[in-house]
């Protein structure tokens, strides 16, 4: 039997990658959103995921008395950016839907968990430049949004979550700029000026291949915290990646020989731990 695996913000635009991507795979997906989800025929829920019932009850395998228990949640759902709604109102769902789907699982003895942390705990948008590049997972988190503040306590709560049930697996994938091939045509605008995309170092991710690190995550099993960058294996600019840090960030420390496109968003940990090689790429298009 294929392994049934919850998906909030299935609606969302790296959401409706990301189940799609499950069910050609084999797993049996349970799509959860506040609104329909376009195109999808599969199982599917409405939800309130700042409602804490309403989460027990899906992550228990309890609604309509379908079930079953699932086996793995992928929770993508929150206001996806910063200046969205206003600041307190981007808290106040987050923050407490994370926290619920968290607890929920614990309850309920869910042991995978993958959720959408993001790359703005990286520092974005670089008004103040990275530390080094490529950036990685190795510095400590500075949100400069609330969105990114939430995210950060994301991490720790998982952190912690992961210390009082040692079984558990949480998996937090810092995605960057999710994109569909439609939105490629517009990328050789940005050669005219490197500034446009300074704020996340020209990064992207396809969410193809978004989809496949939440897949590649959820086979990891091994129990604690873990949090990776994804990005996809290129920068959004046809200029060297060399040549774009020289120009924007001339102090900041490049630690590694860059190939000519190379991502400064490091995927170097995601590729060696989940396996994750990204296979799409705008150039491609």
């Amino acid at each position: 039997m294929s392994q049934r695996v919850v998906v909030t913000g299935a609606a969302g635009k790296l959401g409706r990658a990301v189940i799609t991507d499950l069910a050609a795979h084999g797993w049996d997906v349970l799509a959860v959103d506040r609104v329909s989800v376009p195109g999808w025929s599969g199982d599917s829920l409405r939800a309130d995921l700042t409602d804490y019932g309403q989460v027990l009850e899906i992550v228990s395998g309890a609604v309509d008395e379908r079930g079953p228990r699932p086996e793995a949640v992928v929770h993508l759902a929150a206001v996806p950016a910063p200046g969205l709604i206003p600041n307190s109102a981007t808290f106040a769902n987050n923050a407490p839907a994370t926290w619920n789907v968290f607890n929920a699982c614990r309850a309920a003895g869910v042991r995978k968990v993958v959720w959408a942390s993001s790359e703005t705990v990286l520092g974005l948008p670089f008004d103040t430049p990275p530390p080094y590049a490529p950036v990685d997972e190795e510095y400590h988190p500075r949100p400069e949004s609330t969105y990114s503040l939430v995210k950060t306590l994301e991490e720790e709560m998982a952190t912690q979550f992961c210390r009082w049930d040692p079984e558990l697996s949480m998996t937090g994938l810092r995605f960057s700029n999710v994109m569909y091939p439609e939105d490629y045509a517009a990328f050789p605008a940005f050669d005219a000026d490197p500034q446009l995309r300074r704020w996340n170092l020209w990064g992207y991710i396809d969410a193809r291949d978004g989809a496949q690190a939440v897949r590649r995550s959820l086979e990891y099993r091994t129990p604690g915290r873990e949090v990776f960058v994804i990005a996809n294996a290129d920068t959004v600019m046809s200029r060297s990646s060399a040549s774009l840090m020289a120009e924007v960030f001339p102090d900041v420390e490049i630690r590694k020989e860059l190939g000519e496109h190379e991502t400064l968003l490091s995927i170097d940990k995601a590729r060696r731990v989940l396996g994750y090689e990204p296979e799409h790429s705008w150039r491609d298009e």
